[in-house]
């Protein structure tokens, strides 16, 4: 996937600049989304995109320009808009970044069994045919739909201090989804979709358990529809990991984004109720939680080994036993604020500039498996797979909503229930983790679709979590 590389260490070494720092960084990325809806193929989408961002560094300024343009003479011309905006921007720059360090590291980096070849299109189609024709008939099943969606990215780095960065990605993201509907209410139960994504090829679909799943997954939607709704009050929750998923990047993820708590992110996203003096010294969760920036678990979505701006990633604890150590920030934030970080600055493509994301954010597993788990809890519920969310712009009052509910009672898992939520404060919520699961529960979930910044980005972010148990929850059903 590396045939572009000579080229552009050709046209890049070609380039003429004033500015004493300047850098290009190429993206190419491919898209296509399958989907077998109710037994009928639908038209693939697919997608591509391809371009360029470059970035100068002159006088301690930096700027950016990005084009589509790969020709010697395209680049030329964004590198000299670069150079111009920077010029502009001087006497007026918040920032002198003069001295922030330039990586010279010369790597590749690539997705786990990247030199297979992915099935054709049509053994795809195939797959997710079968998997939609084994829906039984029911009347009450009104909507089933199998999916796959594959994107391959290709990006290249390179800075006149040197440096040579390569990645090759693979990006898999399979689902099944039924929605059951009695004339009066209806009720879904989902696989996978927008929460299980890897890198891999074919065996991130063996690994969701997509092959198999329709009759399964058909049969729960059923279930919650004759099943009675959530009680309300205060139980034990166990959270499984498509769940843990959505609760770490809301309410551990954004909060700990150093530019969100620096106020960059105050007119899009929202702001976070995390401040810079609370590293070292706040008490995030109780002391069994521990969350770890991850870059190299292979089939994560998020693995890599530098970030954007050519920063090495390692595996990094944010909290440790409980314990806020550090955020989500950059080098750049990391020179505003003067507290370390990790390598975490990305883009979503060619013409976006790096900031602060979200990449693996991991909860490190306990003691317990699930049995254990469940026997420890004498009057909760579990639940499984979000379809709702609400937070609020500090990231600190939320309410989530799942698919699926099972009752806990005396340490034994008793019947369905359908319309679960439960709401809470986020630091207040992980003080009360009581329990976490071993690594038989842990998963490693992913997903695409995670927005921040202006403008808009839209980025791959990993979770991997076990379950976990978490006391004295306010839990509702759908009638509250």
């Amino acid at each position: 996937m590396f045939d572009i590389t000579a080229l552009l260490r050709q046209r890049f070494a070609a380039l003429r600049s004033t500015a004493e720092f300047f850098s290009l960084r190429y993206v190419q990325e491919s898209r296509q989304h399958l989907s077998v809806r109710k037994n009928v193929a639908e038209p693939p989408s697919l997608g591509r995109d391809e371009g360029a961002m470059l970035t100068v560094r002159l006088n301690g300024v930096e700027a950016y320009a990005a084009t589509a343009d790969l020709s010697q003479t395209g680049l030329q011309r964004a590198l000299e808009q670069a150079e111009a905006l920077a010029r502009n921007i001087n006497g007026h720059a918040l920032l002198n970044v003069s001295q922030q360090p330039v990586t010279t590291v010369q790597a590749d980096y690539c997705s786990p069994n990247l030199e297979q070849p992915f099935p054709s299109l049509g053994d795809c189609y195939a797959l997710l045919a079968s998997e939609s024709a084994s829906v039984p008939a029911d009347p009450r099943l009104v909507n089933w739909q199998a999916s796959l969606g594959i994107t391959t990215v290709e990006q290249i780095y390179l800075n006149n201090a040197g440096a040579q960065l390569r990645q090759a990605q693979r990006f898999v993201y399979p689902g099944f989804g039924v929605t059951a509907f009695d004339g009066q209410d209806s009720q879904s139960r989902s696989l996978g979709r927008e929460n299980f994504g890897q890198q891999g090829g074919f065996d991130v679909i063996e690994r969701c358990g997509l092959i198999g799943a329709g009759a399964s997954v058909a049969d729960q939607a059923l279930q919650l529809l004759l099943a009675p709704n959530t009680p309300s009050g205060v139980r034990d929750l166990l959270l499984m990991p498509d769940q843990m998923m959505l609760q770490i990047h809301e309410s551990i993820g954004h909060p700990l984004e150093m530019d969100r708590i620096l106020g960059d992110e105050r007119n899009y996203a929202g702001t976070s109720f995390v401040k810079a003096s609370d590293f070292g010294h706040l008490q995030y969760g109780s002391t069994l939680l521990n969350v770890t920036f991850d870059p190299d678990i292979p089939e994560q979505l998020a693995s890599y080994a530098h970030d954007d701006d050519g920063t090495p990633a390692h595996k990094t604890f944010l909290i440790r036993d409980g314990l806020l150590l550090r955020p989500l920030g950059s080098a750049l934030s990391q020179f505003r604020s003067g507290l370390d970080g990790v390598a975490n600055s990305r883009a979503c493509g060619w013409n976006r500039a790096p900031i602060d994301r979200m990449a693996n954010l991991n909860i490190e597993p306990g003691e317990q498996n699930l049995a254990q788990l469940i026997s420890g809890i004498e009057h909760g519920i579990l639940m499984k797979t979000n379809r709702s969310w609400s937070i609020d712009d500090a990231r600190n009052k939320f309410q989530f909503g799942c698919e699926w509910g099972q009752l806990i009672e005396n340490g034994e898992l008793r019947g369905v229930v359908k319309n679960p939520n439960y709401r809470g404060v986020s630091a207040q919520f992980w003080r009360n983790l009581s329990a976490v699961g071993d690594a038989s529960t842990f998963q490693v979930l992913g997903t695409p679709n995670c927005g921040k910044g202006e403008p808009n980005q839209v980025i791959r972010v990993g979770h991997a979590s076990p379950a976990c148990v978490f006391s004295q929850i306010d839990v509702f059903g759908g009638d509250a």
